[in-house]
């Protein structure tokens, strides 16, 4: 949720200068981002994602600034909230989101599924040769429904969801 309101702030020329996120965690989720090498690789996606648009955006932020990130706040006191100003004050976005991971999961799986199938069609010729080829086996396409982006070696990651979608959209023209 908060990787595609990122996206849409930066890419509307709104600088978050702060991300900071509280997941509840339920199912197993606790247990498996408790083992290091687990919540590493998520720790890498999300920050990844924020790196990746706030990248995008040179006239927002200067090289090697970007949003603070927190991932857990414990207590937020008495949840009261003061805006000086209205213009060049501060803006706060609250969202609450509860729901469960499994029945969001599902067709996403579906999809992914006939993307696989359909990445497997797929023949590419690049201008000046004669022949049309197969993509490559990681299947860069699925990225959109994935977290954390598979790539062929040697491509960059792309983590923003608008970019993700506008190549999906450009294959499947």
């Amino acid at each position: 949720m908060k990787s595609v309101l990122v996206d849409f702030l930066v890419g509307a020329s709104i600088k978050p200068t702060s991300i900071v996120s509280y997941n509840h965690l339920g199912n197993n989720d606790g247990m498996n981002l408790s083992a290091p090498q687990t919540f590493r690789s998520k720790e890498i996606s999300k920050s990844n994602v924020v790196d990746d648009m706030v990248s995008s955006n040179a006239i927002l932020y200067e090289p090697g600034e970007h949003p603070d990130h927190v991932v857990v706040i414990k207590q937020k006191g008495d949840g009261l909230v003061y805006f000086r100003d209205i213009y060049g004050g501060t803006n706060t976005i609250v969202m609450h989101n509860m729901c469960e991971d499994s029945l969001l999961a599902a067709p996403i799986i579906l999809d992914l599924v006939l993307l696989a199938e359909l990445s497997t069609r797929i023949q590419l010729k690049v201008e000046g040769e004669r022949k049309y080829h197969s993509s490559h086996p990681v299947a860069t396409i699925l990225s959109y429904l994935t977290k954390a982006p598979l790539v062929p070696p040697g491509t960059p990651v792309v983590n923003a969801l608008a970019k993700q979608r506008a190549m999906l959209e450009n294959i499947l023209r």
